[in-house]
């Protein structure tokens, strides 16, 4: 004869916050917030807001895993440049020293442990500046060879890729811990693109700021090579992940400014919109299932909130309403 306790599960217990490691299928009651939740897979993508930046920022490099992810550089007014740096833990964000250069529209790679910051709109001459960050302080390295704004870039701190650029550029550089070198050019030539890719070796690039703009190229170490388009075109939107799972969110256009399309290494997918609209903010995610987007704006305003996504499959905390 099968127990009562098999039969009926286990009785709903109460906690002062949400267990650590809830398995799916669990319902539990948190005191704090009064609520009931439930440990469920999702069967769709899901964005959910988390903590906010210590500043509402724009323009920013960003790059890292959920829980190791780097913000540097940006505008915190419409028109202030800014070195600000923050990382971000997976619960909270952190200021950290500032660049040594003020700059926005450059690029990042690595994480919060070991980042580089790289090109971009400087207050002061140079764009072709970099900058490596080793968890707690920035130290200027070695030039790319051709000094850019809005130009795209992933990888590792001692794998880093870098391409396109104003004015449409094709330029693709990497990284190898000190110095840049030139390599194979893009097929076509963009600027305010986004980029995914764990390191120098498989990349993707997505958009552009020019029609057609809903191309995507794919990188293989060696050369580029296009792949099937965005169902939207557009441009200003913001990557992470892979060259074979990614996420590409928002866009530089007002009608498309909180769309998701997701990348299974062949096609994209539309996925859950952003539940604020804006562009010009920050990402980082190491696949098409985590990631989080961080900041930007909407003329005039700007935005310090940070949103995580869950992709479908996973297993998220749901609240139950008791009303």
């Amino acid at each position: 004869m099968a127990e009562y306790k098999g039969i009926r599960g286990i009785k709903i217990q109460n906690y002062t916050s949400d267990p650590d490691n809830p398995i799916t299928g669990q319902v539990w009651y948190n005191e704090t917030s009064n609520t009931t939740k439930i440990q469920a897979v999702t069967t769709s993508g899901t964005w959910a807001t988390s903590a906010d930046m210590n500043t509402a920022n724009f323009g920013m490099g960003g790059n890292g895993t959920i829980n190791t992810a780097l913000s540097s550089g940006g505008a915190n007014t419409p028109t202030a440049l800014t070195s600000k740096c923050e990382t971000f833990n997976g619960t909270a964000w952190t200021a950290q020293s500032d660049m040594n250069t003020r700059k926005y529209f450059g690029s990042n790679a690595g994480d919060s442990t070991a980042g580089l910051a790289f090109a971009g709109e400087p207050a002061d001459p140079g764009r072709a500046g970099s900058e490596e960050f080793n968890g707690s302080t920035w130290t200027t390295t070695s030039d790319l060879n051709t000094g850019r704004e809005s130009i795209q870039g992933t990888g590792t701190q001692t794998a880093g890729i870098a391409t396109g650029g104003a004015p449409l550029l094709t330029i693709t550089e990497l990284y190898n811990g000190s110095t840049w070198t030139e390599v194979n050019d893009l097929n076509q030539g963009g600027n305010s693109c986004t980029m995914a890719g764990a390191d120098s070796s498989t990349a993707i690039l997505i958009g552009r700021n020019f029609s057609p703009n809903a191309q995507t190229e794919s990188w293989n170490g060696t050369c580029w090579a296009e792949v099937n388009d965005l169902n939207t075109g557009r441009n200003g939107a913001r990557g992470s992940g892979t060259a074979t799972l990614a996420l590409a969110a928002s866009s530089g256009t007002p009608a498309t400014a909180n769309l998701t399309e997701n990348w299974n290494g062949t096609c994209w997918s539309t996925d859950t919109n952003l539940n604020t609209a804006r562009d010009s903010g920050g990402a980082a995610g190491t696949n098409n299932t985590e990631s989080i987007f961080f900041g930007g704006r909407v003329e005039p305003t700007l935005y310090a909130s940070t949103e995580e996504f869950t992709g479908a499959g996973a297993s998220v905390t749901r609240t139950i309403s008791t009303d």
